[in-house]
This record gives C-alpha cells, sequence and structure tokens, in this order.
C-alpha cells in the first residue's frame, strides 16, 4: 500500500474506533465478551496445569505453547483481518453491491466497514496465556527461537485470514456458505488447542493436509519444543511460510470471485 493508502485506512481506523467510543458501556461490553469467548481455552489451560503433567508425550508447559500461539494468531487476525468472517452476512445485506461502485478496493472496505473492540479482550487473554506459557516453559528462549515464535503467529493469523477468505469467496456465489465460516471457527476453537498425536490418525490427517489447522499452533510448537510433529520437519517449520502463500492465494481467489459475482439476487 502507498502511504497515501496507510493514511486513509489510519483515519478511517481511528474513526471507527471514536465511534465505538461513543456508548462507553457496549465497548466495555464488547471487550469482555472476546475475553469470555475464550474461556473454554482458560479453563483448558488451568485444569491441564493443575491435574495433568502432560499430554501425548508433550509436558504441561509445551503442551500450554499450542493455545498460546493459537489464540494470539486468533486475536491479531481478529483486529486486523477478521471482518472478512462477516463478508456472507453482508453480502445478504447487499452491502457488497455497494463497496463495488466505490473508489477503493472491496476487500479493503469490508476490513474498514467496523473496529472490532472484541479483538482487544481476545489479545488480552491471549497475550496472557502466551506470557505464562513463556514464564513456564524450559526452553531456552535465544533471539532465533523468539523471532521464529513471532513469525510463526504472523503466520498463523494469516493462515486463518486465508481460510475465512475463502468462506467468504464462496459467500459470493452462494451466500449460505457463511455457516461454514462457524463451523470453521468451532473446529478452530475445538481443536487447535492440542497435540494432534492424541487424536485419531484420520482426524490428525484432515486437519493437517484436508483443513490445515495443525499449521496455525501445533507444528510451530512442535518445532520449537523439538516435538515429534508427524510430519517431516521441513513441513512443521515451513508453516509461518504456509500461512503467507495461502493467504496470498485466497486473495487471488477472491479477485476471480469477485469478478465473478452477480449480486445478491444472482
Amino acid at each position: 500500500m502507498s502511504a497515501r493508502t496507510l493514511r486513509v485506512v489510519w483515519r478511517i481506523t481511528k474513526l471507527n474506533f471514536r465511534a465505538q467510543l461513543e456508548y462507553r458501556s457496549e465497548f466495555l461490553m464488547m471487550i469482555a465478551i472476546g475475553a469470555v469467548w475464550q474461556v473454554s481455552v482458560i479453563v483448558f489451560a488451568t485444569v491441564l496445569l493443575t491435574r495433568f503433567t502432560g499430554m501425548g508425550g508433550w509436558d504441561s508447559s509445551d503442551v500450554l505453547l499450542i493455545p498460546a500461539t493459537r489464540m494470539l494468531a486468533h486475536g491479531l487476525f481478529v483486529l486486523f483481518l477478521g471482518r472478512v468472517h462477516g463478508i456472507g452476512r453482508q453480502i445478504q445485506e447487499g452491502m457488497i453491491d455497494t463497496y463495488l461502485v466505490r473508489p477503493m478496493p472491496v476487500y479493503r472496505q469490508v476490513q474498514l466497514s467496523f473496529f472490532p473492540t472484541n479483538a482487544i479482550g481476545d489479545l488480552t487473554v491471549a497475550a496472557g496465556l502466551m506470557a505464562g506459557a513463556l514464564a513456564r516453559s524450559d526452553l531456552d528462549w535465544t533471539p532465533t527461537r523468539i523471532t521464529y515464535l513471532i513469525v510463526c503467529v504472523l503466520g498463523g493469523m494469516l493462515l486463518e485470514a486465508a481460510l475465512f477468505t475463502v468462506v467468504a469467496c464462496a459467500s459470493l456465489r452462494f451466500p449460505a456458505a457463511d455457516y461454514w465460516g462457524r463451523w470453521l471457527e468451532e473446529l478452530l476453537g475445538t481443536f487447535g488447542s492440542y497435540p494432534l498425536n492424541v487424536l485419531p490418525k484420520a482426524v490428525g490427517g484432515f486437519l493437517t493436509f484436508g483443513l490445515p489447522l495443525a499449521f496455525v499452533a501445533y507444528f510451530p510448537a512442535a518445532v520449537l519444543t523439538g516435538h515429534d510433529s508427524g510430519v517431516p520437519y521441513w513441513l512443521a517449520a515451513v508453516s509461518p511460510l504456509l500461512g503467507a502463500a495461502a493467504y496470498l492465494g485466497s486473495r487471488l481467489l477472491w479477485r476471480w470471485s469477485l469478478r465473478h459475482y452477480t449480486g445478491v439476487n444472482g
């Protein structure tokens, strides 16, 4: 993006944020909802640390790195790219047709449609969980390992954005496909916090090669902790690159789908 475009994006974001602040009670409630939405992960982490010494050959401190990475990637996704999750509703309301006549890319308009206040709650919980995971970890957090963790979080954010962008592309043709996004969100929340080797092999294979949720947090955590992830080391290690490549591919698919969009009534 050019400097002028970045200034426009920043101004719109500031206006959206100020608009949310006009209703302080709702603003605080949305932050609380974002935090409460992650209560299942908090409960999982608490039970893991107090009742079990490990899971699937991983000790509890290593397992904790998986939900911490996933939640931080998810929180960043919600903050920066998460509005793509609601495209199905905007299509059904005819908003996409309005975006098409404006001199700004439709995808960018979707992302600037409102400020996601709940992301503040998501990120607060995620940062707390990550701080706890790092504090309990016995790993030597060298600059290289820290850099890799940061890159993996960003790669996880992009991979999640890619998956929801693909759902959005389907919604341009079949608005009811928006329900697939809810299904995807449930899968991320249900299976994204566990070592995949505790699941049946068929499920683990599907979450690796069918719906690549394993690349969001499980494989990065396996590389960082030195555990066998069940796939070649190089494949697990390039998880961030897969996230970036998947996002670029999903954006190309979005452009193609938008060119073939025929309107809310077909």
